[in-house]
């Protein structure tokens, strides 16, 4: 049997599908082994021909099994000479100030919760996230307001799989599931210098209210 017809061969055929289908979910967005085992289990077994093929679009695979994600990030070219800069598949994402602040505190949260060995899902409410970021923040006459800015951000924090709402009944408060994923966006490094960076935050909040006033 000649190379061609082995490729044509219907498993053949149903791998190169099922290793397509991987790419085109990993370029949408995070693959997370809850609520989408099939996808997860199918990425398990075809993780290294997936590494190969997203290297050709100069991107990596980011794999983690026990927190159970993966996503596709730029892969770090050489800065030698002869080496051709690919377009970027994965675009960045320019995050405002109190974006940035939040995800800081979802991920010293997180952190925190890890160590103390509860349960492995962290849930916050509407009204536990805006006491965690209300401190840091310019103080403010109008309360309505300030929630209504907080709660925008967290909903790009949602937008942007961080944070993901869950659903309530009737009367219950607003809930929120911090995605552990954020484990890969702010490393342990960064949290070593936490209280050094929101002492900058504060400073440039307070900057920032300083100069709307005085406008």
């Amino acid at each position: 049997m000649s190379m061609t017809e082995q490729e044509l061969k219907p498993e053949n055929t149903a791998a190169t599908n099922e290793l397509s289908a991987l790419v085109i979910a990993l370029l949408k967005g995070v693959i997370y082994q809850e609520g989408e085992a099939s996808l997860w289990n199918a990425l398990l077994n075809l993780q290294a021909r997936v590494r190969d093929y997203v290297t050709v679009l100069g991107l990596e695979l980011v794999l983690d099994e026990s927190e159970g994600y993966a996503f596709l990030r730029a892969r770090l070219e050489s800065e030698g000479e002869g080496v051709a800069k690919l377009p970027r598949l994965v675009a960045r994402r320019p995050l405002t100030f109190p974006v940035s602040l939040l995800l800081a505190l979802l991920r010293k949260k997180l952190a925190e919760f890890d160590a103390s060995g509860g349960d492995t899902r962290l849930v916050l409410t509407r009204d536990q996230l805006v006491e965690l970021v209300r401190v840091f923040l310019p103080d403010s006459s109008n309360e309505a307001k300030l929630i209504d800015q907080i709660e925008t951000h967290l909903n790009k924090i949602v937008e942007l799989g961080f944070l993901r709402k869950l659903k309530t009944g009737a009367g219950q408060p607003t809930a929120f599931e911090v995605r552990r994923i954020i484990k890969a966006f702010v490393d342990a490094q960064w949290l070593n210098d936490f209280d050094t960076r929101l002492s900058a935050y504060q400073v440039q909040i307070n900057a920032t209210s300083a100069g709307d006033s005085n406008g």
